[in-house]
């Protein structure tokens, strides 16, 4: 039976979903507001200690942040109690006053048409299933042997072969008593008023069944065999029980394992939601080769709550990545949310599986990054932002996107969050002029509308003066070396030479030389009260929350050694470039303004252009903290 949404929309407001759930729980009394509606409990769909389910009357929904569960009065009855969703409608009704509505006779005639055509879908899979053990099928066997397919696997997802004739299965259908009328309704024929005798859809291609949410066969996606086929990939047309957008691969296999998982892995294809559940990711799905859609990504939602969206490391990977995060962002809020995988070397998930393993899959799931750091990604990827206009361009994109999230709470902590990565990108605004700057004013000859060196690199991002903010790149060095005692034995000459200019970073420097010098830098714990000795341990922690804030992982004490280290030598490498840089720009100037000749003038014009490029280079780096591989610092 049918039911309009407006009767169940009303049943749901009818009736708190707390009542629901509450005679199946016990309600944490301390965590939960029962005035507000909000409640808490540990979670009837997994075994737990501590409360994690959490309910809202005021939206109808529930969400278990444990195991990922989610939904509303309908689902968990169904769910829960495994009653059908008709069944839970009539009890819901039932307890809201709310008489059920009169039978619908045309809509109960078309649910036995939709139950027809699918009963048709199965029969399809079964002949394609059989075609791929018969000798036709020798070809395709081979291929998914090749792909490391186990036999098992195959029959498990119900795959099959679509030999090369224009009518076998039409026949084959024909002949178990199948109409005409139907076969076109499942779009497995291609027909038309131009095409005088139709002929089968998919012909010489593995057949892969895609299933709706409660596993019934509803279409078809046909990998070609051949090289020279028009398509490589070819889906059913969308049909009455078929709408592309609206299905996930393989969701209704991967609901259960959600939930002992706590997460659901989205990827691009069905080879790869295959060749990942062989390998033990069985919570895995996958759109049908477009782009996500709002509806997909609410069955996701409906799923877990953190889906992990897993894109092919190449450039069409990454922007589909870039699609996604968009396209979810203003329907994120408490509870939905995604994180995304982008994986390394232009491979998909099946190339990675086979090539290193299970656990090289399982490493970048565990890394995914989150939403926020793939719209930072976007906005400033490839970017140079050098002027104030184009700064303040990427801060406008960026409050524009932030604005387009309904939820309330979660604007208000996106825009700080992009404000924090702005700043960490730019550093503090420098203000106004403060009456004792000295300013070097242009000398007679300079090149016009040029700034004195000492007032450009003081509003650098790389260099700061003595005061004020301290500069990211050396609280990075000296926060790594303490966190990573092993580094300064390696590079002591390198860091007793550094030039720091900081008044706070420059006691830690010190500090951290006669540590090293006295042999007080074996470990962490023994540096840190030498530090502490010294009278610099302020200024370190002040050094590692401006490291945090800018999402410098690779510095802190989590960080791998190898990390840690490859990190630091980058690090010390721009920052003795950028010295170099600094030194040279003063030589010309003062060479140019001494003697105003054209070779000086371009050796001038060459080390500022040298000098901004390194500036900007430094910037994105910087900024692209939180984007390396590991999220924001901890």
């Amino acid at each position: 039976m049918r039911f309009t949404q407006s009767f169940l929309d009303e049943i749901r407001d009818r009736v708190p979903i707390s009542s629901v759930i509450g005679p199946r729980v016990a309600w944490d009394r301390k965590k939960s507001h029962a005035q507000k509606g909000d409640w808490w409990a540990c979670c009837p769909f997994h075994g737990e200690k501590s409360p994690s389910f959490h309910c809202e009357d005021r939206k109808g929904r529930y969400h278990c942040f444990g195991c990922g569960v989610s939904g509303d009065h309908f689902r968990f009855m169904t769910e829960h109690d495994g009653m059908s969703f008709p069944e839970a409608v009539e009890k819901l009704a039932e307890m809201a006053g709310v008489p059920m509505p009169d039978r619908d006779a045309e809509a109960e005639k078309r649910d036995e048409r939709r139950t027809t055509l699918q009963d048709v879908m199965d029969m399809a899979a079964a002949f394609f299933q059989e075609r791929l053990q018969s000798a036709d099928g020798a070809k395709a066997r081979a291929y998914l042997r090749d792909r490391g397919l186990t036999s098992a696997t195959q029959q498990g997802f119900r795959l099959g072969y679509a030999p090369d004739s224009r009518n076998a299965l039409k026949e084959h259908l024909a002949g178990k008593g199948v109409g005409r009328e139907q076969i076109e309704a499942c779009g497995l024929v291609v027909h038309g008023d131009d095409i005088p005798v139709s002929y089968d859809r998919f012909r010489d291609r593995i057949m892969f069944p895609i299933p709706d949410s409660r596993g019934r066969i509803i279409a078809f996606g046909g990998r070609a065999m051949a090289k020279d086929a028009p398509a490589k990939y070819l889906n059913s047309p969308e049909t009455e029980i078929f709408r592309k957008g609206e299905v996930l691969f393989n969701f209704a296999r991967a609901r259960p394992a959600v939930r002992e998982a706590g997460t659901v892995i989205a990827v691009e294809g069905y080879m790869d939601v295959i060749a990942l559940a062989q390998a033990g990711f069985a919570h895995v799905v996958a759109p049908l080769g477009t782009a996500l859609t709002e509806r997909q990504l609410e069955l996701l939602w409906r799923m877990a709550g953190e889906p992990v969206l897993c894109f092919d490391g190449d450039q069409a990977g990454l922007k589909a990545a870039y699609r996604a995060a968009e396209l979810m962002l203003p329907s994120v809020e408490p509870g939905r949310s995604a994180r995304f995988v982008l994986l390394p070397g232009g491979k998909d998930p099946d190339d990675l599986v086979k090539a290193e393993g299970p656990e090289a899959f399982r490493a970048v799931v565990k890394d995914a990054r989150p939403l926020a750091d793939m719209l930072w990604m976007r906005e400033t990827a490839g970017g140079v932002f050098d002027t104030p206009e184009r700064r303040a361009e990427l801060e406008k994109r960026l409050r524009d996107l932030t604005q387009t999230i309904r939820d309330e709470t979660t604007r208000r902590h996106y825009a700080q969050d992009m404000r924090d990565r702005v700043h960490a990108f730019f550093g503090r605004p420098t203000g106004e002029r403060r009456p004792n700057d000295k300013r070097g004013d242009a000398r007679p000859g300079a090149p016009s509308g040029r700034l004195a060196v000492s007032d450009r690199l003081a509003r650098s991002a790389m260099v700061k003066g003595a005061g004020g903010d301290m500069p990211l790149r050396e609280s990075t060095l000296l926060v790594t070396l303490v966190n990573h005692p092993r580094l300064a034995e390696e590079h002591f000459d390198e860091i007793e030479a550094l030039d720091i200019r900081h008044s706070g970073l420059k006691a830690l420097h010190r500090a951290l030389i006669d540590a090293i010098a006295h042999r007080e830098a074996g470990d962490v714990e023994t540096l840190r009260e030498a530090l502490a000795r010294a009278g610099a341990l302020t200024a370190y922690e002040t050094a590692e929350a401006r490291v945090r804030a800018a999402y410098q992982w690779p510095s802190l004490a989590n960080a791998a050694l190898e990390d840690a280290r490859e990190a630091f030598q980058q690090s010390l490498q721009l920052l003795n470039q950028s010295r170099a840089l600094e030194r040279e720009l003063k030589t010309a100037e003062i060479a140019f303004a001494t003697e105003s000749t054209d070779e000086n003038f371009r050796h001038l014009v060459d080390v500022q252009r040298q000098w901004r490029d390194a500036q900007s280079m430094e910037a994105l780096i910087e900024g692209f903290g939180g984007a390396s591989g590991r999220g924001r610092a901890r």
